[in-house]
């Protein structure tokens, strides 16, 4: 055999190493589903910051996510270098709604309270089996349920959670990442409305949310049953439960799941028919006002102790001055509402509806938050937040708004591997995220994944708490429309509670639940 020959057969046997490699290894869902070729990604991405100074596009031009919010997620997911160099790329002050935070020149330590002085950080190993519940603890500022009373309130442990993505938008593998991740983190997981699966079932306690199809308590005729709902409830880890009213990338329009993705199992999860889109009615039809609204959640309370709650984006104001005026009465209320943005997330909607219907999150949640303001009822309910909330900046704003948690989709879907491919409605996700496709959900290994959302929520928690101490308070929810500003794009700036019109005081719990968490994060810091 001659020299080339010898060159050839060993590049040959290179070849057939690094592919039983890739196909073998559980890190990296790209290289297993595409083996060889899929290492083009990563050298391009490599060079990518030498090669955008001439081609492409700049860090912050891609949407929805940029190139710096994207590596963001991928580096704190994987515990790598999340830090940035060489200074801000952003043109600050000539940026309209840009947001500034604004530190307390006598701030406490960021990492008081995090870990014991001294103890090494740990790692998520993808194999790691120890609880890993103690980094960083934000918890919720307010007790869930607790102003109604209800039996099974309890305070959220985090105060950064899952958002509603459902098993059948999301693959199998994808699911139970999610759920073994925010086991592992301490926090919630929203089932989203196709029902709970058994990947919902791997440690992670859920927030149940039933949309207008109500699979998991579906009746034969597809409306609503009560004996299912709490057969469902009886089986499963329901921490809490939320009425899906709208989301806010398809509000008015409901849910819609491509018949490319309805596998038999999915059909039996939902009680649906094989082979159709399934697409869930605009409206539910076991209510149809505010009034009706609170009879349906009172019942559901009342029958299970758990606390029950709404989801919606934001668009005409009457659903939110009725349930206000509703709710001033005493008699009867939500437990939490969910505020979802029009930037919000989805599988597949019509173009109109993603880009055009529903408010933004920061308009959207601002009008709900000041109805329920105005009539002295803010306080009596846990509001949450979501729509590109993700990261801290736009979390501690979500938070001074009134926010007491948030809840994260895209972001949790790239830290388990999603590319921002965009192929959510096709079926054809080629990291396993999104898709049904055996093939392509093999790449995903649940347990290498589950690490990686858990390192990405407790990096957003950890720092959360550094804005939020820098802002001289111990707890996000503290922070108010004073510590941050808005940039107007002429060299001016207003603080956020005066361009969103809020009053003193609004955006914080009320005086019983700010000393109680104030007690709750000093006892942190008094343990470790």
């Amino acid at each position: 055999m001659g020299a080339g020959g010898w060159i050839l057969t060993i590049f040959l046997v290179v070849l057939a190493l690094t592919a039983a490699y890739d196909l073998l290894q559980t890190r990296h869902a790209i290289l297993r589903n595409f083996p060889i070729i899929g290492h083009f990604r990563y050298w391009l991405e490599a060079v990518g910051p030498e090669l955008r100074q001439y081609i492409v596009t700049s860090n912050n031009e891609e949407r929805p996510f940029s190139r710096d919010q994207r590596r963001w997620v991928y580096a704190s997911a994987k515990k790598e270098n999340n830090y940035f160099a060489f200074g801000t790329d952003e043109a600050i002050e000539l940026q309209p709604n840009y947001i500034i935070i604004k530190h307390s020149a006598f701030a406490p330590e960021p990492e008081v309270g995090s870990r014991a002085k001294g103890e090494p950080k740990r790692d998520f190993h993808p194999l790691a089996v120890e609880e890993l519940t103690g980094e960083y603890p934000v918890p919720c500022a307010k007790v869930l349920g607790a102003k109604r009373g209800r039996a099974k309130a309890f305070r959220p442990s985090s105060a950064v959670n899952v958002s509603g993505m459902s098993f059948g938008s999301l693959s199998a593998a994808a699911v139970e990442a999610i759920n073994r991740g925010v086991a592992l983190a301490d926090a919630l997981h929203n089932t989203g409305e196709g029902g709970i699966s058994p990947y919902h079932r791997c440690g992670g306690d859920l927030i149940w949310q039933i949309g207008t199809g109500y699979f998991g308590c579906r009746a034969d005729d597809g409306g609503f049953s009560k004996e299912r709902f709490l057969e469902t409830i009886d089986a499963n880890p329901v921490k809490a439960i939320e009425i899906k009213l709208s989301q806010g990338a398809k509000p008015g329009l409901g849910g819609v799941l491509p018949a490319a993705k309805v596998t038999p199992e999915i059909a039996r999860i939902r009680g649906v028919p094989l082979g159709q889109d399934v697409i869930s009615p605009s409206h539910h039809r076991a209510f149809g006002d505010a009034d009706e609204m609170l009879d349906f959640v009172e019942d559901l309370a009342e029958s299970t102790g758990l606390p029950v709650g709404i989801k919606s984006a934001v668009g005409e104001d009457r659903l939110w001055r009725d349930l206000a005026g509703l709710m001033a009465r005493g008699d009867r209320g939500v437990d939490f509402i969910a505020i979802d943005g029009g930037e919000g997330g989805t599988g597949a909607a019509p173009l109109v509806f993603t880009d055009h219907v529903a408010l933004p999150f920061k308009i959207g949640f601002t009008r709900a938050y000041r109805i329920f303001a105005e009539r002295g009822v803010a306080n009596d309910v846990v509001w949450i937040g979501a729509g590109k909330l993700g990261f801290p900046e736009s979390a501690l704003l979500a938070f001074s708004f009134g926010c007491d948690m948030i809840a994260v989709g895209r972001e949790a879907m790239m830290a388990v591997g999603c590319i921002q491919a965009q192929r959510c409605h096709t079926g054809h996700c080629p990291t396993g995220v999104a898709t049904q496709s055996k093939w392509l959900m093999r790449g995903l290994d649940p347990t290498s994944k589950a690490a990686r959302l858990a390192n990405y929520l407790v990096t957003l928690r950890k720092e959360l708490l550094w804005l939020s101490r820098a802002c001289g308070e111990p707890h996000p929810g503290l922070v108010t429309g004073d510590h941050i500003e808005i940039i107007d794009g002429v060299f001016g700036s207003r603080p956020s509670w005066e361009v969103f019109g809020y009053e003193p005081g609004w955006g914080l719990p009320g005086s019983d639940d700010q000393r109680a968490i104030r007690e709750v994060m000093a006892a942190h810091e008094v343990a470790h």
